[in-house]
Formats: C-alpha cells, structure tokens, sequence
C-alpha cells in the first residue's frame, strides 16, 4: 500500500519538477502517531526556496485530489532535503565525488558497518571513501549493492 502511493506520487510529480527544472530526491509515506505523512523532497543545483516548495505543493495536492489514490486522512509536505541529503541512486554518487558522505552497509567491508569520509570515485558500481583513522587517511572501496543508507554528511 505504502509503496504503491509512494510510486504513484512520484509518477505524478515528475512532469511538474521537470517543468521547473527540479529533481526529486526522495518520496515517502509514513504514519507518525495517529497521523500519515507524505513527503516529498525536491532540489535543484545551489537549492531550493519555500516559494518552489510551495508550489510544487500546490500543484501535486490539485494531482493528488483528482486521483485520489490515498484513502486516508494526510499531511502533505514538499521540502527541500537539507544540506545532509539522501543519496538514493548511482547518480547521486557520481555527482558527489568530493563531497563528505556517510554510509552504512548491509554487511560489514574491512571490519566496518559504518564509514564517514570523502567520496573518492564512483565506477563500475564500486564506491571508493577516503577516511580518517585516528591521524592516518585511509581508502575503502564499497560495492555498491552493500550499501544500505547514504547520505552527504555535515563535518565541523
């Protein structure tokens, strides 16, 4: 069911980001308590503003309205994914080489189920982190299909 709505409001909302030179970074349906939550995060080169969000909003609820595959009472929510973004496909991996990352894996690579560090290269489905342990820079080459959750990381 859930995934059924997250596929169909990715069908829907596509059209309307491409019109506006959008992406869609992720798309999820959740229930929190009593309520249910449909979010949508979208993102454009150098980010994205309430006004886009807004509209993107309204455009998607009219969409949403008219097909009505939700049966439910929910909250929708059009945002941005903040500065510690999913990465969801190979796409992403490849347009953040040199960005900070955080991944975690299904099963551990080099003794590790967790790694933080600098997108080194993404080829041939192999991604490659340069991190730190202790005062030594160290490189962890991660198949792609191990890796359960990345995100850009925040370093201070």
């Amino acid at each position: 069911m859930s995934s059924q709505v997250v596929k169909t409001t990715e069908e829907l909302v596509q059209p309307i980001l491409q019109e506006n030179n959008l992406e869609l970074v992720d798309v999820e349906y959740v229930k929190e308590g009593k309520n249910w939550f449909l979010r949508v995060y979208i993102d454009k080169e150098g980010g994205v503003d309430i006004a886009e969000c807004g509209y993107v909003s309204e455009q998607l609820s009219e969409k949403l309205d008219k097909i009505d595959p939700i049966k439910e009472a929910y909250f929708l929510e059009v945002s941005s994914p903040g500065v510690e973004r999913p990465l969801k496909t190979a796409e992403d991996f490849a347009k953040n080489i040199n960005n900070n990352v955080f991944v975690k894996l299904y099963e551990p690579v080099d003794g590790e189920k967790e790694y933080q560090g600098v997108l080194k290269a993404f080829a041939d489905n192999i991604v490659t982190i340069e991190y730190k342990l202790k005062t030594r820079k160290k490189q962890v080459d991660i198949p792609y299909n191990k890796i359960a959750k990345a995100r850009l990381a925040v370093t201070l």
